[in-house]
């Protein structure tokens, strides 16, 4: 493994230009070998340029590589930056365990690896605060750990005892937690008692694989393997109260929120029929109406993507999106449709299915099905 990770530095130094200073150190929490590629990059040199006179290229030129991660045996289905926080990263594995990362440690380092799962672990979400992580998985548990005791707080079964396959806190109320099951079942969860509330549960179908929330937490969608988008409203009790659908044509893996796109609200969707959609939010109920559509590499692995944060001072608006080719693809929504893709970051060897954005967009996680995590830095 410390002979393939050389290679692999070597090959990401001659690509993008970072310094010959990496340095390999061994894992003795884990019971198998464990190897880290740690590589150093200059600090950013100011830029001689306004920032609202650079090109939308220019301004996700993301062309050096910070660390790679490779505590995972099996693929890192999701990264997650902590909220407000570049430091802390959130990785969730198939191979059942989630690893909390110290991304801006000199060097970078893994903080804490969580176990419990008993199966793979699907979808994880920061609480509003960082305090909280919530995960779920294949074994049917939604599990709440607290990231600075390093222990699980609360334990959870699906009410089918089916696999889980998404979750995610209420952003308004974090005793509460959105998740999506194998059997087509949406469900929300009081964490601090342990139950699902009376009318907290709604069938929407196939495999429920995605929800996103918008920010007051009064409304989220979600969306399953058959392709078909719900929106949902929930009460303060938790019970839920099914609105609009809406249906692309293939699998939806990944559903992001944004709450301004040229003064709408919007939707974005990966879905896998090698498309990533983009859809305008029309009114209070979530009615979706597309606005466009991207060609994508996304057919068999639950591929997913996000909008950039930071949404001023840009002559474009930028999604990033991963891809099964083993590429990272910057795509500009309001720019020219035949050519939306900005950049491309080429340094997984296999398909790159997590992708996250620190708040300040100075560091990108990308994750792929080999179970490495690359952070990369601005350029």
């Amino acid at each position: 493994i410390k002979k393939y990770i050389n290679i692999r530095s070597q090959l990401l130094q001659k690509r993008y230009g970072v310094q010959d200073n990496i340095s390999i150190s061994s894992s003795s929490s884990r019971a198998r070998s464990s190897s880290k590629a740690s590589l150093a990059v200059d600090e950013l040199s100011g830029s001689s340029k306004k920032k609202n006179d650079l090109t939308i290229s220019e301004n996700y030129a993301f062309t050096g590589v910070h660390h790679i991660f490779d505590q995972h045996s099996d693929e890192v289905s999701v990264v997650k930056f902590a909220n407000n926080d570049r430091s802390k990263l959130c990785c969730a594995s198939r191979d059942g365990t989630v690893s909390i990362c110290d991304v801006t440690a000199t060097p970078p380092r893994v903080s804490v690896i969580l176990e419990g799962h008993t199966d793979a672990v699907t979808d994880c979400d920061w609480s509003a605060s960082n305090e909280l992580v919530v995960t779920c998985g294949l074994d049917g548990a939604l599990c709440v750990w607290d990231v600075a005791r390093r222990r699980r707080l609360r334990e959870a079964r699906d009410q089918l005892s089916a696999p889980l396959l998404c979750c995610a806190f209420q952003p308004a109320n974090n005793n509460m937690v959105i998740a999506g099951n194998a059997r087509g079942m949406v469900e929300v969860l009081n964490v601090s008692t342990g139950i699902y509330p009376r009318g907290g549960s709604s069938i929407l179908g196939g495999k429920v694989q995605a929800i996103a929330c918008e920010s007051s937490g009064r409304m989220f969608w979600a969306a399953n393997d058959k392709g078909v988008i719900v929106s949902y409203r929930t009460s303060g009790t938790g019970a839920l109260s099914k609105l609009r659908r809406c249906c692309v044509g293939g699998a939806v893996t990944s559903l992001s929120w944004s709450p301004w796109l040229a003064r709408h609200p919007a939707l974005l969707v990966s879905a896998a029929d090698n498309s990533l959609y983009l859809f305008r939010i029309t009114d209070r109920e979530g009615s979706l109406s597309l606005k466009k559509r991207f060609e994508t590499v996304h057919r068999h692995h639950g591929v997913r993507s996000t909008f950039c944060p930071i949404m001023s001072f840009r002559r474009g608006v930028c999604v990033v999106s991963g891809g099964e080719d083993a590429c990272v693809y910057f795509l500009d929504i309001e720019g020219h449709a035949g050519q939306p893709v900005v950049n491309k970051l080429q340094g997984h060897a296999s398909a790159v299915l997590g992708v996250s954005f620190s708040y300040d967009e100075s560091l990108l996680a990308s994750s792929d099905v080999s179970g490495l995590v690359i952070i990369w830095r601005r350029g």
